[in-house]
């Protein structure tokens, strides 16, 4: 039989030839190409190309080529995807000038995936993924993003187009020859054009090669490092033209040149350009020098930057490059391209002169640099030289030079061979490895029909690559295959033959195209060209049909090369003849697909067959290719792939058996004489390779046909048919004569390729044999193996395995059997590896006797192959034994690695995959060992697949872990415990921030029908669930909705004419409009961050409606009728505030862009304050980044103030303190005094310059930066210039000088770096109590000689303009630094006299101030707030209730009575900072008791004292500063507050009171309530700005402070609020949580209870969250390790995961928890499990299959009957979903059937017996013992009976048995003598159970001969053996016939 392998094996059969033509070009016929007539009238006449060809030689000189038709052209490459391994090709196509990219396999239909047109013709398309990193080190390549592109290159420039949809385009300075795809980017090579002179001394070359890493990023030229002839290596340009790229890799990253001078091909590797290398080409191209001293990089660099500023490079790119060529270096440029070493001086110079070079004779010289010392001298010689000052001038001084990114170093050169071959280019490279993993670099030199190998491996370091020798074969095409490790090489004969790396392994049979002849091989014919047309697809059988053409004879004769002849046999060759059409070449390889180009034309695509289909076979193979030295690991692989793929070769199901056929004979067996390998059934496959016998025609039958059929499966299976009983007939006897007959000469053949190696492949087959035993789903493969493994024990008399396959398949293992024997002589030469075992290794008695604590030797496994059993050996290691060090070690000592000596790398690599990453929190093996397993990739469907036995201790592992896991565990291991809680929240962290969970995707139709009020975004869910009690949140909306008309409800009196009346109603009317303009900004409040806009949608902006309806006819009423006097531009700052109110809706995590900021632009001009107002909310909400310069350059120079205003603020908040250049620029043309002092006057609004100061303020926040804070506090006092310049609205200005200046020093305190001579607080200080004005220093003195005409000031401070500034600018500087000297400066004046100089208002700025700065002294009571009021006024204070005033001359009451008010309004202010967003309870009481008194005041008869105006403006700021304290959490009594304000609209109420109430209710519902206000400085800076206490008087008054900033309160909001999701339902839910607070000087640690959702406390107060049970499994967020998790979690809408517990519900369906399956069920668990309804469990659980096995296991049907089974499952349902272990339900029932199974006595395996045996031990073990004493409740099965209940319907089966006659059977095997087939499984079972040791160890400790128990006990002491199994034992072994039973 083997002979017949030889001759039939070398043919491999190719699987689906399918006709191939590129999918583009038949879209192409389709593609609407219309572009081409508009291009023509577009183009000059060079640039047209025209379709048809007609004008093609009109084009550039370079580019003509004689047939101009369409060239086309494709390539194809592996299509990958992300679901699951579907295999497919992608194509991209190019022809004209169209790239047409589709996908597509035989599986799955071809498609365009895009396509793309371009202005001129295609020269190159290729993909190309750059990296998006800005990191540019090496290392930032292993796990930088991508961003997969496709290039396009045409003749002037390259387009990029990425996957994401961007689009690049990147001109181009010079002609490319070629673009190549790299590791790191793009490559060039510039195409050296014809008119270039070759570069003489005075010349300095351009470089050839350049890269480009982004598309964004720079073309740069590339760097070569190589050895020079002196040996030392040097940096240069790759300058060489000689030097053509021929490949190009990613993977490894190596580059292939050919010289085509030298003829030689060379590898360099590629990498990024390190630090030093840069700098040597950079100094080294200025340093050296011809006299003119230009450093020719520099004008490298303009020449680049110059061409690629738009001028097309002419035909040819030197006449640009002119300037460059007469500028130099020096000669001593460094040798342009080095030669390897090995090159001798002679040689070059030789060669230079040869006639052959032509032009370039004396190139040669000037490419060696001989002369190494001519470096020096030339240096000095600069400054002597007399025109070099002179030369430089031209060069441009903007020309730095460009740096290099990529670098190539030398690797390898090809040998030199004495014959010069010219043009001996390879066309074509590629890496191939063979089926050992050795990688080879094949280049195929068409010229000399032959395919190069050089073979190549990285050195152990993995630093570089190696070289080894070159081999050559004979080819006239190739390609790899790289799915099955092999290449296809077409020969001169036009064979097809299959190689892997240079080892042969067969012909290459194609059915339906002929095998070329052998008539015609000694001269092949060449078609005479390329065929131009291309056929419509036709049948294959025509495509085959004969050339029509000449067919010329090749030059080449065929016969150099005669050794092929007596390989092709000529039987084979010459059955079918076709002549002509023969394979020409082989194109687009991917995985195991190749498209062969026919000579006539066409092409076809064929599919090599894979090395193997079946799981199993693949295993085997792998371990069989691990243990042989790689030749003879080669030799069996390709011996198997021909058997396995030969024509007509095997179906999936005999894989199998092939495989062991083909195994067993390159062992040395003959499989026809073995019984069992004879019967193999290959499924009518009767080709000859494998059955010659069964084929053989044979006029009479014989008896061995008879045999055969006995002996068949086919035969057994019918003798065991039911039928066959039913009829009684006897089965047959096979005649064992037959048998013994054969088995008497069955030897091996010790010749064999595999004979010597049978041991090695024998124990790796049994490791694998154990590894299978460890996956449940390899059941068949494992009885399969069995067979195998059995044969080759019994042959190799190793006794120990066949009794261990035994004990494991006792049906499967008969006693005797078939033994081929081996003859003594040559059992020497079988090699008995180190390794080798005669024990044989047993998993599952590892694990048992880790379980039971013995001793134990490490575990082998194979690297890669046996992962299964390694993870096991090492989990039991960590968990049971409890060491650490298991996992953590390199090498464990608990598992012997298997290898042969020199194959270490691999093994180290499989070493470094599973490094522990020690980074997760663990603490206990628990969780170690869950940590680890993730790591590793070990998933829930691995731990499935697990025998539940030795699932077991991971499953109890991850369900101690499941309990309290850390917040920090990556998703993986949150999976593995089943938290998927958790793995949510760690997926969405993971994922950028977009849409979460809660957006509210609330289709917008639902509200069409009333108007929309901007609210309608809001998460209802949510909201409903934080205040489920009453309607509030409606009532909220009502209040702050602008859109719709109100009520103007006027009683017409009978006195009033209807025409007063009109205007009665109208001024009403105009009256509640001042309220209605005041809504905008409280309802941004409400709405904040609630929405993601749809970026196809402009922003759906509710509009401001100032218009009523009057009762009781509902007439409309208009203030536009001209009735009465309508102040002008009254809605313009409104609508500003309605514009910020829709832009802040948007979430700072909605994807927007530049575009649709522009889109969104208004196309009516009245809608430009609210496109103002708009832009300045995408500032504040971080978006404005993305306008481009373009744009807000665009909106500035329209001059529309408001647009100025929001654009500034805007982009200066979106940039907040980081002092950015441009911005500062933009902000300082707004500023005069950041201005030059020569500059022109800009005519700048003042509103807008307001604007710029607090955006210089916002810009450089907390930098003390000191030249703006000089500025700022000058601007505070700047005087009023003459011609009214800055005479209107000063207060504001000094307002917006005094923040800024704030801001800029916020909490700096007295530290202020630098500014000390500034004198900032004692200028400060002057501003605020007034003074002589200080000498002005500074640039700006010549701007303030003139005073003003208009306002005499003198030289005074002007207090009233700048004290509110001066006095805000303190309290920041100040800010929380307890400083008291400051504060006492800001105390109120204590006497009458002083008092008289402080305006009232004031007193409330310095009060705020002072307690702001004395931040730990403010205590939230009434008593702290009155202590800031100094004695004088508590003591004369009136009671506002008295009624008639005490009279007192020298007092002035009024003053009194007002300073006590606004001194109250400041204290409570800075309460409400203080303790803004925290809810403290002290704080609203104290509060809410002002706010109360205040109101009571503003209604006491004589509150015309203190006077209704100061009042009011007092209750306001007491009613923000309780919305501040209670900010987000929606307090009904201060909302009740609102409402009652809200109402109140005559008299005293003016526009800014209803701003200031309508914020108050907005911070109150601060974005829908999940939002609150911080207390950082940066925060209370921005509120302080947006709460500034002095309110517009009315809706167009910016005087005092700029109405804009009231929306600076969103720097100061954060997300607090956390929403608990359930992770089941995806509903938002309740659930409680337990906060820890941190200790502070004020309280000791404490811990509070809050019922989610909920609004946090300010994180930095926090020790840590916990999620409490007993409804939800529990979680635990530290914040002690940073509060980074819990920002993410918030920012992300405070998404929270949470995971019901079994039996529980919902806190909304069950709130007092009654309900629950454990409440009902607290009474006696025993009796009550019986009565467990199946019904009730769907109130436990929502997993589907726990569902369903209730409905239809434990409910009775009909026919079922078994009551005891129906309730053991009702038991064990209702314990498992009790303990929620419901992942045990499997191993229960699993443990049931096979105890019932046992009873019946039909074990046919014992795998199952042993896992029982395991899960016993696992429980008895020590560690699980001294687990369950630190835990008592916790742990798997641990309250159940069902355990005892197993053990002992096991026990006393066996025992029946024992007694039944098994003791008979029990003592045969013992003493080794045969015993009874039908007792097979029993006894086998009964061994496994009682680890009964195998008799082999029986007799050395002599046990036959003992007397007495007690001995016995002695004696198997050194057995390990059990107790209980001896006392069954003892009656056997002590001669006592009777069986003693316990």
């Amino acid at each position: 039989m083997s002979n017949f392998y030889e001759e039939r094996a070398t043919m491999i059969a190719a699987g689906d030839l399918q006709e191939f033509v590129p999918f583009g070009r038949d879209h192409c016929k389709h593609h609407p190409n219309a572009l081409n007539l508009q291009l023509r009238q577009l183009q000059p006449a060079s640039e047209l190309w025209s379709s048809d060809g007609a004008a093609g030689l009109v084009g550039s000189l370079q580019e003509v080529t004689l047939h101009e038709k369409q060239k086309e052209s494709w390539q194809l490459r592996r299509g990958g995807s992300e679901i699951g391994e579907v295999d497919y090709d992608e194509e991209l196509y190019v022809a004209g000038n169209m790239v047409i990219w589709s996908k597509g396999s035989k599986s799955q239909a071809l498609a365009v995936y895009k396509a793309f047109t371009v202005d001129s013709p295609v020269q190159q398309a290729l993909w190309c993924d750059f990296i998006i990193s800005q990191d540019k080190s090496e290392k930032a390549y292993s796990s930088a993003e991508v961003e997969k592109c496709i290039c396009i290159l045409q003749s002037s420039c390259i387009n990029m187009h990425s996957i994401e949809g961007k689009d690049y385009i990147a001109s181009l300075p010079f002609q490319v020859a070629n673009v190549w795809p790299t590791k790191y980017g793009l490559l060039f090579e510039r195409s050296s054009s014809s008119h270039e002179i070759p570069p003489g001394p005075p010349r300095e070359p351009l470089p050839t090669m350049f890269s480009m890493l982004h598309p964004l990023d720079e073309i740069t030229p590339l760097v070569c490092k190589s050895g020079s002839l002196f040996g030392s290596s040097r940096v240069q340009y790759v300058v060489d033209h000689a030097m053509k790229i021929v490949f190009l890799s990613t993977d490894p990253s190596i580059v292939m040149t050919y010289d085509t001078v030298q003829c030689l091909h060379s590898v360099w590797v590629l990498r990024r350009v390190k630090a030093e290398e840069e700098n040597a080409v950079l100094k080294f191209s200025e340093q050296g020098g011809t006299p003119q001293n230009v450093a020719p990089s520099s004008s490298l660099t303009a020449n680049l930057r110059s061409l690629s500023k738009g001028d097309s490079p002419v035909a040819s790119p030197f006449q640009n490059y002119s300037s460059i060529h007469s500028q130099s270096r020096s000669t001593s440029s460094p040798s342009l391209h080095s030669r390897s070493p090995s090159i001798s001086n002679m040689a070059a110079l030789s060669r230079a002169h040869s006639p052959a070079s032509g032009v370039h004779s004396f190139t040669g010289v000037q490419r060696f640099n001989l002369s190494s010392h001519n470096q020096s001298p030339r240096r000095h010689s600069i400054s002597h030289s007399p025109d070099s000052n002179s030369n430089s001038s031209f060069l441009a001084p903007e020309t730095e030079p460009i740096v290099p990114e990529l670098c190539i170093d030398h690797l390898w050169t090809e040998a030199i061979t004495n014959i010069r071959e010219k043009n001996s280019q390879a066309s074509k490279v590629f890496i191939t490895s063979d089926l050992c993993g050795q990688k080879f670099l094949c280049f195929l030199v068409e010229s000399q029909l032959q395919l190069r190998c050089v073979k190549f491996q990285e050195s152990n370091d993995k630093t570089q690559l190696i070289f080894g020798s070159i081999t050559n074969i004979q080819a006239k095409d190739a390609a790899p295959v790289e799915k099955i490790d092999t290449m296809l090489v077409l020969e001169s004969s036009g064979n097809l033959v299959l190689y892997t790396g240079v080892v042969r392994v067969g012909k290459v049979f194609i059915p339906g195209l002929p095998a070329p002849s052998l008539t015609m091989s000694n001269a092949m014919p060449r078609p005479s060209t390329p065929l131009d047309s291309v056929s419509t697809p036709t049948p294959l059988s025509k495509l085959l049909g004969t050339l029509d053409e000449v067919v010329l004879l090749s030059p080449v004769p065929e016969l150099r090369d005669s050794s092929k002849l007596h390989d092709s046999l000529y039987n084979e060759d010459c059955t079918f003849q076709q002549l002509g059409t023969y394979i020409h070449s082989i194109r687009d390889p991917v995985r195991n697909r190749v498209t062969l180009e026919l000579s006539n034309g066409s092409m076809v695509r064929i599919t090599l067959p894979e090395i193997a289909t079946s799981e199993l076979v693949q295993t085997c193979l792998q371990a069989i290719k691990f243990i042989l030295p790689k030749e003879i690991a080669v030799q069996m692989l390709v011996k198997w792939y021909s058997v396995h793929s030969a024509p007509g070769g095997p179906s999936y199901h005999s894989e199998w058996n092939l495989f062991v056929i083909c195994l067993m004979n390159m062992m040395g067996y003959n499989t026809d004489r073995l019984a069992w390998t004879r019967n193999f059934d290959f499924e009518g496959s009767l080709s000859p390779v494998i059955a010659p016998k069964k084929a053989r025609p044979s006029e009479t039958g014989s008896d061995e046909d008879w045999e055969y059929l006995l002996n068949s499966d086919y035969h057994q299976k019918v003798e065991s048919h039911l039928l066959n009983r039913s009829l009684c007939l006897s089965p047959l006897e096979v005649s064992q004569i037959k048998d013994e007959d054969l088995s008497q000469n069955l030897s091996l053949d010790s010749s064999t390729l595999l004979f010597s190696h049978i041991p090695a492949m024998f124990f790796v087959l049994h490791l694998v044999y154990e590894e299978l035993k460890l996956n449940t789903l390899m059941g068949e493969g494992i009885h399969s193996l069995v067979d195998l493994l059995v044969q080759l024990a019994r042959d190799l008399k190793l006794e120990p395995y066949l009794d261990h396959y035994y004990r494991d398949y006792p049906t499967l293992v008969r006693t005797t059997g078939q033994v081929c024997t081996i003859d003594q002589g040559q059992t020497g030469f079988m090699h008995h590896p180190s390794f080798f075992t005669s024990e044989p290794p047993s998993i599952y008695q590892w694990v048992s006797s880790c379980l039971k604590g013995e001793e134990m030797p490490p575990y082998p496994y194979l690297p890669g192959i046996c992962e299964r059993s390694r993870l096991v050996v090492l989990s039991i290691a960590l968990y049971i034994l409890g060491d650490e060090s298991s996992v953590c070690d390199e090498s464990s000592h608990y598992l012997s690695r298997i290898s042969l000596a020199p194959q270490k790398s691999q093994a180290e690599q499989e070493e470094n995959r599973f490094s522990f990453r020690h980074s997760p929190s663990v603490s206990s093996l628990a969780e170690r060992l869950v940590v680890w397993m993730a790591n590793v990739g070990f998933t829930l469907r691995d731990l499935e697949t697990l025998p539940f036995g030795i699932a077991l201790p991971i499953r109890d592992a991850i369900y101690h872990c499941r309990e309290q896991p850390a917040a920090d565990w990556p998703e993986a291991v949150c999976l593995l415990i089943g938290r998927q809680d958790l793995s949510k929240q760690a997926c969405e962290g993971n994922l950028p921030k977009g849409k979460s969970v809660l957006s509210s995707d609330v289709p917008s139709g639902t509200e069409t029908e009333e108007e929309d009020d901007g609210m309608n975004d809001m998460n209802q869910e949510v909201m409903s669930l934080i205040w489920s009690e009453d309607l509030r949140v409606q009532d909220v909306r009502r209040l702050l909705q602008s859109a719709h008309p109100v009520r103007v409800n006027v009683v017409q009196y009978p006195e009033l004419s209807d025409h007063e009346f009109i205007e009665e109603k109208e001024n009403r009317l105009l009256q509640l409009c001042q309220r209605t303009m005041a809504l905008p900004v409280g309802r941004g409040m409400f709405t904040l961050f609630s929405y993601h806009p749809v970026p196809t949608e402009p922003l759906p902006i509710p509009k401001l409606n100032l218009t009523g309806r009057a009762p009781p006819r509902n007439t409309t009423v208009d203030l536009n009728s001209g009735n009465i006097d309508v102040p002008p531009n009254m809605t313009s700052w409104a609508s500003f505030h309605n514009g910020v109110a829709a832009g802040l809706k948007i979430a700072p995590a909605s994807q927007i862009d530049s575009a649709w900021i522009v889109y969104n632009k208004p196309k009516h001009a009245e809608l430009a304050n609210e496109y103002a107002g708009f832009l300045m909310a995408l500032g504040l909400n971080g978006h404005l980044t993305k306008l481009a310069t373009l744009n807000i350059h665009d909106y500035l120079t329209k001059g529309h103030e408001m647009t100025s205003i929001g654009l500034l603020l805007g982009v200066s908040a979106a940039k907040l303190g980081t002092m950015d250049m441009s911005i500062t620029r933009l902000l300082s043309i707004h500023i005069p005094a950041l201005l030059p002092p020569t500059s022109t006057e800009l005519d700048v609004p003042h509103n807008v310059q307001v604007a710029a100061v607090v955006g210089i303020g916002l810009v450089y926040q907390g930098t003390a930066h000191r030249h703006t804070a000089e500025v700022l506090l000058a601007e505070i006092g700047r005087p009023p210039g003459p011609e009214m310049e800055y005479c209107t609205d000063r207060e504001s200005y000094s307002l917006a000088a005094g923040l800024a200046l704030g801001m800029v020093c916020l909490g700096h305190g007295s530290n202020l770096i630098g500014m000390s001579d500034l004198n900032v607080p004692e200028q400060l200080y002057q501003y605020m109590v007034g003074g002589h004005r200080r000498f002005q220093a500074g640039m700006h003195r010549e701007k303030h000689k003139s005073p003003s005409y208009q306002i005499k000031e003198g030289d005074t401070i002007n207090v009233d303009v700048t004290c509110p500034g001066a006095t805000l600018a303190l309290a920041m500087i100040y800010l929380k630094t307890n400083n008291r000297s400051i504060a006492d400066w800001l105390r109120a004046p204590d006497t009458m006299y002083l008092l008289d100089f402080v305006k009232p208002e004031f007193l409330l700025l310095r009060t705020l101030a002072r307690c702001l700065i004395l931040w730990d002294d403010i205590l939230p009571n009434s008593k702290w707030v009155d202590s800031n009021v100094p004695q004088i006024i508590r003591e004369n204070s009136i009671s506002l209730s008295e009624i008639e005033l005490p009279c007192s001359e020298d007092l002035n009451l009024e003053t009194l009575s007002q300073a006590h008010v606004y001194i109250i309004a400041g204290a409570c202010l800075s309460l409400g900072f203080r303790f803004a967003g925290s809810e403290n309870l002290s704080a609203f009481n104290c509060l809410h008791k002002f706010a109360k008194d205040f109101m009571t005041y503003l209604s006491a008869p004589n509150a015309s004292v203190t006077g209704p105006y100061n009042l009011e403006t007092c209750l306001s700021v007491v009613l923000l500063s309780l919305a501040m304290v209670m900010a987000g959490s929606g307090n009904l009594k201060v909302l009740q507050l609102c409402r009652f304000l809200h109402m109140k609209t005559g008299g005293e109420m003016n526009y800014g009171f209803h701003l200031a109430h309508h914020m108050a209710l907005g911070i109150l519902f601060l974005g829908g309530g999940r939002y609150s206000l911080s207390t950082s400085n940066s925060s209370i800076a921005a509120l302080l700005c947006a709460l500034y206490p002095h309110f517009p008087a009315h809706s167009t008054d910016n005087r005092y402070h700029l109405q804009a900033l009231r929306h600076l309160y969103v720097l100061a909001a954060e997300p607090r609020l956390l929403v608990p999701v359930d992770v089941d339902t995806n509903t938002p839910c309740y659930a409680l949580l337990e906060v820890t607070y941190k200790g502070t000087q004020w309280y000791e640690q404490t811990k509070e209870e809050l019922m989610a959702p909920t609004l946090l406390p300010e994180l930095h107060l926090l020790k840590q969250i916990k999620v409490k049970g007993p409804r939800y499994w529990e979680l635990l967020i530290d914040l002690s390790k940073g509060t980074q998790h819990l920002k993410s979690i918030l920012s992300k809408d405070g998404v929270l995961y949470v995971k019901l517990r079994a039996g529980q519900l919902s806190y909304k369906d069950d709130p007092m928890g009654w309900q629950s399956l454990l409440a009902q069920t607290v009474a006696n668990r025993n009796s009550e499990a019986r009565a467990f309804k199946p019904e009730t469990i769907s109130a436990f659980t929502s997993d589907p299959a726990l569902l369903s096995f209730a409905e239809y296991f434990c409910k009775p049907t009909v026919n079922m009957g078994q009551q005891e089974l129906l309730d053991l499952f009702s038991s064990v349902l209702y314990e498992c979903v009790t303990q929620e272990t419901p992942e045990m339900l499997p191993a229960y029932i699993a443990m049931d059937q096979a105890v019932r199974r046992l009873g019946r006595r039909e074990m046919s395996e014992t795998s199952e017996l042993w896992q029982i045996k395991l899960v016993l031990e696992f429980f008895s073990s020590r560690s699980h013992q001294e687990r369950l004493q630190t835990h008592p409740k916790r742990g798997l099965f641990m309250n159940s009976e069902f355990l005892p209940v197993v053990k002992c319907s096991i026990d006393n089966t066996l025992d029946q048995w024992l007694q039944a006659g098994g003791d008979v059977c029990l003592h045969a095997y013992l003493s080794g003598q045969p015993w009874e087939e039908s007792q097979l499984s029993m006894l086998a079972c009964f061994l496994v159970y009682h680890s009964v040791p195998a008799p082999r160890h029986l007799p050395s400790v002599g046990l036959e001969g003992s007397t007495s128990f007690a001995e016995l006990l002695f004696k198997c002491k050194q057995l390990k053996m059990p107790v209980r199994a001896l006392l069954r034992l003892a009656p056997l072994l002590l001669g006592n016939p009777q069986p003693m039973v316990m």
